[in-house]
């Protein structure tokens, strides 16, 4: 009998949709930032703007999620979603010709542009993950999540080599094509991988429960699933996690030419180590979660403790880091903190798999949303947080590198309380999943092809 799990091949199909989704993004992120802020040398406070705006959409996801609740299909809101993703990439690169000669005109376009780049991130990016959870075996889950990311990952660096290999000389012209070609290139790439990767009917058990039966609203079925503790509980986790997680992107290099006296080459050099780190991070608890499933010392809930205290304690030595200076080993305190990130991370996207399912699957897109509005929204305000308190901290120190220090201090306290967030999370998902009737049902029900 088909079953409804997806196999490897599957699982590098969906994160092939990542890659392209990651690719549209870093362009417009990266690339566009930059060339806003230098070719036209508009205030970093517009892009800035634009990019925050962006996240601020991703409040949005619990309504993109509930929406493909009820067809119980992911893939047309998946495509959509690129679709859209897509257009406004286009557009980001349109609005920098257009700005150089109208500023209103070419500000305007861009607002458009990541309007569109916010709704289809949030669309397109909650149900591939909830694709994915309602697909990959719970063993398998610390693995696809760490394929899946990674291969965004990829994605970045694609576009970036692609991106820096051909844009120059610039002219608006060349960035244009070069964009249009990038967005179009991932939206079929999209297209292909997730043909025929879902099954075409709807689950029938789903839609034999809700025969005859009005469909929630949007607010009602919102309500239902924050009164849920697991859902909420774990909300609240994603967001005091990802806070910590994010506060530190845009002051570690800062601290570390201030504090270190590096250049700005060597403070690159710095975060290409930490990104190494969250590398090596990710992969580790995906072979061992893997491997040793069976193990509950192996369970995603331990990994998560495990990520948020390492994290926590990696961050305490950068804040011994900027009492002692340059004795300091920074290289190796940064390392281990991109390594202890890297762990948290794949854990606690495995463990959202788990809790988006863990109360059956009748609003499992809504819960996902919900999930990933807490991640983006917090991911957003983090880099704004870590500046801003970084500042704030300054005015009453003299010692700059002592203000740095205190924010790491703050976010280390964050992952403290993250890692006791952690501790009751996915304790009840497995035996609800388990024991759910409809994903029982659906496991025989539905064959689903990739593997």
């Amino acid at each position: 009998m088909a079953s409804a799990h997806l196999g490897w091949f599957g699982i590098i199909r969906v994160g092939l949709v990542q890659a392209a989704l990651g690719g549209i993004v870093v362009l417009t992120t990266s690339t566009i930032n930059r060339l806003m802020i230098v070719e036209l040398a508009l205030p970093a406070l517009v892009p800035g703007l634009l990019v925050t705006w962006h996240y601020a959409l991703q409040v949005l996801r619990p309504r993109w999620g509930h929406g493909s609740d009820q067809g119980a299909r992911r893939t047309p809101w998946i495509i959509g979603g690129m679709a859209i993703l897509a257009l406004g990439g286009a557009l980001a690169s349109l609005s920098v010709g257009l700005t150089a000669s109208s500023a209103i005109i070419g500000l305007g376009v861009a607002f458009i542009a990541f309007t569109l780049i916010g709704i289809g991130v949030g669309a397109a990016g909650t149900s591939l993950l909830i694709f994915l959870a309602s697909h990959v075996e719970r063993e398998k889950r610390a693995a696809a999540a760490t394929i899946v990311w990674i291969m965004m990952i990829v994605g970045f660096i694609l576009t970036s080599a692609f991106v820096g290999h051909f844009l120059d000389p610039f002219s608006p012209m060349r960035l244009v094509s070069l964009a249009s070609a990038i967005c179009g290139i991932a939206f079929l790439i999209s297209l292909i991988a997730l043909y025929r990767l879902e099954p075409q009917q709807k689950l029938k058990t789903v839609a034999e429960s809700t025969e005859g039966a009005a469909k929630p609203e949007f607010r009602e079925a919102f309500s239902h699933v924050w009164r849920m503790a697991e859902a909420r509980r774990f909300a609240i986790f994603v967001f005091i996690s990802m806070l910590a997680y994010s506060a530190q992107d845009l002051i570690l290099e800062p601290f570390a030419a201030l504090r270190f006296g590096l250049t700005p080459g060597q403070t690159a050099s710095l975060s290409g180590m930490q990104n190494g780190g969250v590398l090596m991070g990710m992969i580790l608890v995906g072979v061992l979660a893997t491997l040793f499933n069976r193990n509950r010392f192996m369970e995603l809930r331990n990994w998560v403790m495990l990520g948020c205290f390492g994290s926590s304690l990696a961050l305490i030595g950068l804040v011994v880091a900027a009492r002692m200076g340059p004795p300091w080993p920074i290289s190796a305190s940064v390392f281990a903190l991109g390594f202890a990130n890297g762990v948290y991370a794949v854990a606690a996207i495995g463990s959202m798999f788990s809790s988006a399912r863990a109360e059956g699957a009748e609003h499992e897109g809504l819960r996902m949303g919900l999930f990933g509005a807490a991640q983006a929204v917090a991911f957003g305000l983090g880099g704004v947080a870590g500046t801003g308190l970084s500042d704030f901290f300054r005015i009453f120190m003299d010692a700059p590198e002592i203000a740095y220090a205190s924010v790491f201090a703050l976010e280390a306290l964050l992952f403290v309380i993250a890692a006791w967030l952690a501790t009751s999370i996915g304790r009840h998902a497995a035996q609800s999943e388990n024991q759910n009737p409809l994903v029982l049902a659906a496991g025989h029900e539905i064959g689903v092809e990739g593997r």
